[in-house]
């Protein structure tokens, strides 16, 4: 319960009045004798505990690395005022401090407060601490309140458009002779909403139910664009180089993603996420990239590159110094192949059949992507 001016001043007084006492001098006596007094004080004044009922909200849960997010509380003293009361919350290694302002008996507050949000991750927060101490800081009694929840700091994005891959896809018929059946195959069951066609209703899932549920139905032709973010630690002597690198993936997953096409992320320890063209697709490509972390994965990018599933367009985020000749060997098993570079350290000229972009922030990649966008 003593705080460590509260020991100090314990230590000293003490022996000051064994000093006093012994010797006969009563003024160091009387010093040791009120210090003693003021510790035993600072205890019996925060002995009481402060019964009070506290919940925490978190608004919003998700949100994009730098955006702000808040902490709620809400505080019911169910006991005597208290006094003295202030609050620390958790927030991942950081402690953030809450104001509490003084409770009357059967009094209901409620506090906003920042949460840090300057790094991606999942940051953990709570438990809410509550101290309660005496007004010398000689004493302090803490207690815990409610369980953690999890902030998701996500990458932060910026908008692209959809690389124009050259080919044509259709989701109401065959894209070529050798598909007589058509490429649109099922994907997943949902609630009916109105505009939905009838006859994709199934009808055996919604007697059961009791609820009308349709059939969604995805393109399998359409082209996937597959992302291979660098993940290596040796890769990245930067911490903010590799935040840049994560953005930048999360940004050109957004825009497939967003368009319904077919979205697949892959590092050195193997894909990280796969999706088919849906409406949740942007959400679960964001919450994968809010995780991922550098780590000494079994592969080299080189080495994804190569086992990659063809079709579709290949994107690499990686950073300035990697070598762009064996990228380029597996330009004819894709339609596109499209190479981002995070602040290289010099200019470098593409191999044919590879595009380069070389950027150093956010703004400066959607200026470049623009640019290729129009080219063919």
């Amino acid at each position: 319960m003593l705080t460590p001016l509260g020991w100090g001043t314990a230590a000293v007084c003490a022996p000051l009045y064994a000093a006093g006492w012994w010797l006969g001098y009563p003024e160091p006596a009387m010093f040791g004798i009120a210090g003693l007094a003021a510790v035993a004080g600072a205890a019996l004044w925060t002995l009481p505990q402060a019964k009070l009922d506290v919940s925490r909200e978190i608004a919003p849960k998700k949100v994009e690395r730098g955006e702000p997010a808040v902490g709620v509380l809400h505080v019911t003293n169910r006991g005597r005022g208290a006094r003295g009361v202030s609050a620390q919350d958790a927030a991942g290694p950081a402690a953030v401090a809450v104001d509490v302002p003084r409770l009357r008996s059967g009094g209901t507050r409620t506090v906003t407060y920042r949460l840090p949000t300057g790094r991606r991750g999942e940051i953990p927060v709570g438990p809410l601490r509550l101290m309660r101490a005496d007004p010398l800081r000689l004493a302090r009694r803490t207690r815990e309140y409610g369980s953690p929840e999890v902030l998701l700091v996500r990458p932060k994005t910026v908008p692209l458009s959809l690389l124009p891959s050259g080919r044509a896809h259709h989701l109401d018929g065959p894209t070529s002779d050798r598909s007589p059946a058509g490429t649109a195959t099922f994907h997943a069951l949902r609630e009916y909403v109105i505009g939905d066609e009838l006859r994709r209703i199934h009808w055996k899932s919604s007697a059961r139910t009791g609820t009308l549920m349709v059939r969604q139905l995805v393109d399998a032709s359409l082209p996937t664009t597959t992302i291979v973010l660098e993940a290596r630690p040796g890769s990245w002597p930067e911490p903010d180089d590799f935040e840049l690198a994560v953005d930048a993936a999360a940004s050109v997953a957004m825009a497939a993603a967003s368009a319904n096409f077919p979205v697949r992320l892959v590092t050195g320890d193997g894909q990280l996420a796969e999706t088919r063209g849906g409406r949740d697709d942007v959400e679960v490509l964001l919450d994968r990239l809010t995780s991922v972390g550098t780590r000494e994965g079994p592969q080299s990018t080189m080495d994804v590159v190569r086992r990659v599933r063809a079709g579709g367009s290949l994107v690499v985020v990686t950073s300035g110094a990697v070598e762009l000749g064996p990228i380029a060997a597996v330009r004819s098993r894709f339609d596109r192949v499209v190479v981002l570079r995070v602040r290289p350290p010099g200019p470098a000229s593409a191999p044919p059949g590879v595009q380069l972009i070389d950027f150093a922030d956010l703004d400066g990649l959607a200026e470049s992507w623009r640019r290729l966008g129009r080219v063919r």
